[in-house]
């Protein structure tokens, strides 16, 4: 396939590699059976009457194969500005020394404050899983030891022309990868499918990737970055980054697509849910704030995926994109789902006590002067002779106590600038239910244990649950072996941390929402539909017998198991 589509490009990929004789060693790795056998996760998926969906399988590139097929895109050049994509996160982490961490002594690292970049982040030691990231046959062979029925699979160089500068080269970068993953897995869309990864520096430029991708290509969900940096334009013109790169590099800040946005997003977002596309992120915040230790790569990864995503989430949320988009399926990766929990109680928090009602307690205008007064007269004489005769009445004592800005003759707020919730169209709690709860969903590794907060009905205003879906992560350290992700999320039920209810949502119901309500189609042909078929079918012939004894309800709570064409 991959060879057809390269000839239509006019270039004949080299021969090999790909599609190769596996040259594994040892009756295990070649025996399926036995690894079947021996896999936690198969004996868990056996207890279960529904499929399993994982939203989050890392896979590596091939880098000479790669490297081709982006050669028939655009020759040498193309495959050098790929090879300068892929080491800018080296390149990223120097500075004006001309030296990344490595080459520092610890005393440059203190000098110039170089950040602490990830390391060893790939499974090494299992060299079957290292073959299996690396291989699309092998992956979708071993994803029933894995423990799932389908994944969507992010290619760890899907978003490598974003380092790419100029947009005509980041564009043609940005459709090799994409064309070439889609063909790369295209034989078995019964099981995996790939992102597309889609830059979104302009509205302009997201849209015709994502048409690109999706029309063209036939691919059927995005991966983006959750945000974009761009130059502080006050600080770029007094200091050209051409001039004085080093200023440019901190003069940044991050648009997050929302709020504050230098462009309008909303042709972008438009699209997507006129396409009927999931929209898929993993963003960070290693570097920022509190996550910039010089010498601990553990002290700036902690919970940076959470930061990362509650920065995008946030964005989109104050900025009234979920209010104008309720179609739009957003799903963030990697930074568990607890915090998706906390965000949705501040948010209802928030309003209750800073939104329109909760204001009038704040307004400067609402003292009562008199009364004020009347108390310190009662309750401060002592205060008052510490303050050497200073005046307890009216506008000098409002400024004394509560500050300047609380004076009747200062500046406030207009009150069109009075309403953080205003576009966000909030006007009662059930609206942040459903411009947070319905729009976004939070993946959650196999053994994150903080996930019991979003399935917390009873902390969680309006008794609602978060969508924490499930995603392995598998294919990066976080799982050293593949086979144990689904046994491992199974032990928090075995733990009493979520309930078989909670699983079921957690590894099925969320994920299939995630997918089918941005597009209703979207398991058509795969190994999903087909189960979710037969269960019905067996379903139906249970109900032509009458009431089986013990018997269990089958697909989604309350709705049908119908995949529309």
């Amino acid at each position: 396939m991959l060879q057809r589509a390269a000839r239509q490009h006019g270039h004949r990929p080299s021969t090999g590699g790909l599609g190769a004789p596996l040259p594994l060693s040892g009756v295990f790795m070649t025996d399926r059976i036995a690894r079947l056998k021996a896999s936690p996760s198969v004996a868990v998926k056996e207890k279960l009457d529904y499929p399993v969906i994982d939203t989050d399988i890392h896979t590596n590139d091939y880098s000479p194969a790669l490297e081709d097929f982006v050669a028939t895109y655009g020759g040498a050049k193309l495959v050098d500005d790929l090879r300068k994509a892929l080491s800018s996160r080296r390149r990223n982490a120097e500075n004006s020394s001309g030296k990344d961490w490595y080459s520092q002594t610890p005393e440059e690292r203190q000098h110039y404050r170089t950040v602490r970049s990830p390391w060893w982040a790939r499974v090494t030691r299992n060299t079957l899983d290292v073959a299996t990231y690396h291989l699309p046959e092998l992956l979708a062979e071993r994803l029933e030891e894995q423990g799932s029925d389908y994944s969507v699979l992010f290619p760890n160089n899907t978003l490598a022309p974003l380092a790419v500068k100029d947009p005509g080269a980041r564009q043609a970068l940005q459709r090799a990868i994409n064309h070439y993953h889609a063909e790369l897995f295209r034989k078995y869309s019964d099981r995996l499918t790939p992102v597309a990864g889609i830059p979104l520096n302009t509205p302009e430029e997201g849209i015709e990737e994502l048409e690109f991708a999706v029309k063209k290509l036939g691919l059927k969900a995005i991966n983006i970055a959750g945000g974009v940096r761009r130059p502080i334009k006050a600080i770029a013109e007094k200091y050209p980054p051409a001039h004085h790169p080093e200023i440019a590099k901190y003069a940044t800040y991050i648009d997050f697509y929302g709020i504050d946005s230098e462009y309008d997003y909303d042709p972008f977002w438009a699209k997507v849910v006129e396409l009927g596309v999931p929209v898929l992120t993993h963003y960070g915040s290693q570097g920022w704030t509190g996550r910039s230790s010089i010498s601990n790569y553990m002290n700036n990864h902690v919970g940076h995926f959470a930061d990362g995503s509650e920065a995008f989430a946030k964005a989109l949320f104050f900025g009234g994109v979920t209010r104008r988009f309720p179609g739009l399926r957003i799903g963030m990766l990697e930074g568990g789902a607890d915090w998706g929990a906390r965000v949705y109680i501040h948010l209802v928090d928030r309003f209750q006590k800073r939104g329109p009602e909760g204001l009038k307690h704040y307004d400067p205008a609402a003292t009562d002067r008199a009364l004020f007064t009347e108390l310190f007269r009662r309750y401060g004489a002592d205060l008052a002779k510490l303050a050497n005769g200073r005046s307890i009445e009216g506008e000098q004592l409002i400024a004394d106590t509560l500050g300047a800005g609380y004076t009747s003759d200062a500046r406030q707020p207009a009150p069109e600038y009075r309403n953080d919730f205003e576009a966000a169209g909030i006007e009662k709690i059930e609206d942040i239910r459903d411009r947070w709860v319905n729009n976004f969903f939070f993946g959650s590794e196999s053994d994150d244990r903080t996930i019991a907060s979003a399935f917390n009905a009873k902390a969680n205003p309006l008794g609602v649950k978060i969508n924490a879906i499930y995603s392995s992560d598998v294919g990066h350290w976080d799982v050293p072996d593949l086979t144990e992700a689904l046994a491992e999320s199974w032990s928090l039920v075995e733990e009493g941390v979520l309930s078989p209810e909670d699983f079921k949502a957690y590894v099925f119901e969320n994920p299939y929402k995630l997918y089918t309500e941005a597009n209703a189609s979207f398991f058509k042909g795969t190994r999903v539909e087909e189960k979710l078929k037969r269960k019905a079918s067996s379903g139906a012939g249970d109900e032509r017998r009458g009431p089986q004894p013990g018997a269990r309800s089958e697909g989604l709570p309350g709705k049908s198991v119908e995949i529309r064409a």
